[in-house]
């Protein structure tokens, strides 16, 4: 990239992400990748991967992602890159494609909005373990802030929930009670950092956006531990129980933890907390993700254009010890961080 001043600093923009299969022959594959030293049960793997039997075996979120970078592309002011933590285009391979391209230093945006350890921390070690197998010549990698209530993230949501409520009126049931979900994690992950407070203020904004005074709740979603060890709680299949208790008639469940539809929110939510809704006599719908929203494509460049008005861009020196950076990430800022 041509030219002096801070944006010279940066020469590429690296969308890193989850990843998943591109096809069923890919799902063993991945899904061992992806528990790979966490003592999961074969039968337990059996039971997931059946789940993409319903999606042809190809995850959602890969069409999201490449649509994203697509519009990324179109937007700049950066060339665009692609990578994933558990498949194809693997994370290792795309640093090494940018180094291959002579990237010297780039941001990165994760495809998560919140800060914690599955949800940023554990990026940043893939993002070193990458790098350091590249070895040298491997780019620098800055992480992009947490967006989570950034205006361009949370219109699209009150957007799709407003649409949600229209579609429950329009099939004839009543008001209805907005659930927002997440991401569950273990309870050990949870104390001293900002992903709860995060997911509930993100909530919080689109209750809001929405308009009117309407009961809001949040509950938790895929859990994947075993049932000995704690994690955070109501599960949104054991909440919407209580709320039919309560007397609740119609829920709009919006999946507030995920930029686009992952698998955890096709299955988890469209199939089985829509079926549980069913057999507790709730009308449900689900708001739909951002991930394909012009808005939030813009709201990546927004957020790329801020980073580069840093005064001098904070220099590679500046970096944490992992060789990636947010605007305040100390080494113990998330609970359960290796």
């Amino acid at each position: 990239m041509a030219g002096a001043g801070p944006a010279a600093a940066f020469d590429a923009l690296l969308v890193l992400s989850f990843g998943g299969p591109e096809g069923p022959d890919d799902v063993a594959p991945f899904l061992e990748r992806v528990t790979r030293g966490r003592g999961v049960p074969p039968g337990r793997l059996a039971e997931v991967a059946a789940h993409y039997e319903h999606v042809g075996g190809v995850s959602p979120i890969n069409a999201a992602n490449r649509a994203l970078v697509a519009a990324l592309e179109r937007r700049g002011p950066l060339p665009v890159y692609r990578g994933n933590r558990n498949w194809h285009p693997l994370l290792e391979d795309t640093l090494r494609q940018m180094a291959g391209d002579g990237r010297r230093r780039a941001l990165c945006l994760v495809t998560s909005a919140y800060s914690g350890y599955s949800a940023c921390r554990q990026y940043l070690e893939d993002i070193a373990a990458a790098r350091a197998a590249v070895g040298v010549g491997a780019p620098q990698v800055e992480k992009l802030r947490p967006f989570f209530n950034h205006p361009w993230f949370i219109e699209p949501f009150v957007e799709s929930t407003a649409a949600a409520l229209v579609e429950l009126e329009q099939r004839g049931h009543g008001p209805a009670e907005l659930v927002f979900t997440a991401h569950s994690v273990p309870l050990s992950q949870a104390p001293g950092v900002d992903y709860v407070v995060e997911v509930e203020e993100a909530s919080r904004l689109v209750a809001e956006g929405v308009g009117g005074v309407r009961p809001w709740s949040l509950a938790w979603q895929s859990r994947s531990g075993p049932p000995s060890v704690p994690w955070l709680e109501p599960d949104v299949r054991d909440h919407l129980g209580e709320l039919a208790k309560s007397g609740t008639r119609a829920v709009v469940v919006i999946p507030v933890g995920f930029v686009s539809d992952h698998m955890e929110v096709r299955h988890d939510l469209d199939v089985e907390a829509a079926q549980t809704a069913g057999s507790l006599g709730l009308a449900f719908a689900r708001a739909a993700t951002p991930g394909t929203s012009p808005r939030f494509a813009s709201m990546i460049t927004d957020l790329v254009r801020e980073r580069m008005a840093w005064p001098g861009n904070a220099p590679p020196a500046a970096l944490g010890a992992m060789g990636a950076a947010t605007q305040n990430c100390p080494a113990d800022c998330c609970g359960g961080a290796r």
